[in-house]
């Protein structure tokens, strides 16, 4: 891909970004559009803890945007229920008149051991990220497959799957609903022309400052190589890839994979464990 073809590799495709007035999301609005997508930029402007609302983020970023020469409008509709994510992708269709990119990036945090989680925090959580990863998808689904084209990827988190971090059982509960639904978007969509996959993201934003101070590992980078790991996963010409699961933190790169095997320490040992009599 030529230096000119690159910058403009987007250029005629409509994106949605979710949650993308901070952090990551606004990392990949700007990117987006810097390759030439029209991004509608959705963010309701809440909390950490997805609490109040403010326009004053998403419309930042779209200026941003449009000062660079890029093209976008904001949106502030609540991702979390089927209906805002029918409302989102109706906005992009009214702007620009397709839908080709869909990056559910928004997110909300909420601290909580089993012993104290709550059924308000299970259900908030699991309304923004997975819901609202189902919803958007469902809402542009119909768009992409009637152009037999279009790109999903969706946000998960080590905290779900590796036992070396965790952020709460409704967070990682929560983003390993994410981590499931993505795969079976991936299988259904399989020969499409639609593809869905997931990021994994490791980048110094206000929703884990605290945790990398507390790590002592500040200097974490921003968000930006996290931006650009997406926009290959959205590329037209990444249409063989779908349902992976990618890590990117630190710079690297890393692909998860699920695996199950029959020849583990735990299995001898639950073969050879008396069952019943």
């Amino acid at each position: 891909m030529g230096v000119m073809t690159e910058l403009r590799a987007l250029a005629g495709r409509v994106a949605i970004v979710t949650g993308a007035g901070r952090g990551i999301g606004r990392a990949h609005a700007l990117h987006l559009a810097s390759l030439g997508a029209a991004v509608l930029v959705n963010d309701v402007g809440s909390s950490m803890a997805g609490e109040g609302t403010d326009e004053t983020p998403a419309g930042e970023v779209v200026a941003e945007v449009m000062a660079n020469g890029g093209t976008a409008v904001a949106n502030g509709d609540d991702v979390g229920s089927f209906a805002g994510g029918e409302r989102i992708v109706r906005a992009a269709i009214e702007a620009f008149g397709r839908i080709d990119i869909v990056v559910n990036n928004a997110g909300i945090v909420a601290a909580g051991s089993l012993a104290t989680v709550t059924e308000a925090d299970m259900l908030k959580l699991f309304a923004v990220h997975c819901i609202g990863s189902v919803a958007t998808a469902r809402a542009a689904l119909p768009f992409m497959l009637a152009q037999a084209h279009g790109r999903i990827v969706n946000t998960v988190s080590e905290a779900a799957l590796d036992t070396r971090f965790t952020a709460g059982v409704a967070y990682g509960g929560a983003k390993g609903a994410v981590w499931a639904a993505t795969i079976a978007m991936a299988a259904e969509v399989a020969g499409t022309g639609v593809t869905v996959n997931a990021v994994s993201p490791g980048a110094r934003t206000r929703m884990n400052e605290a945790m990398l101070e507390a790590a002592g590992t500040s200097a974490a980078l921003g968000p930006e190589h996290i931006a650009r790991l997406v926009a290959r996963l959205v590329a037209d010409d990444a249409g063989d890839i779908n349902g992976a699961v990618v890590h990117a933190a630190g710079g690297a790169i890393r692909e998860y994979r699920v695996s199950r095997s029959a020849d583990t320490p735990l299995v001898a040992r639950l073969l050879d464990l008396p069952v019943g009599g």
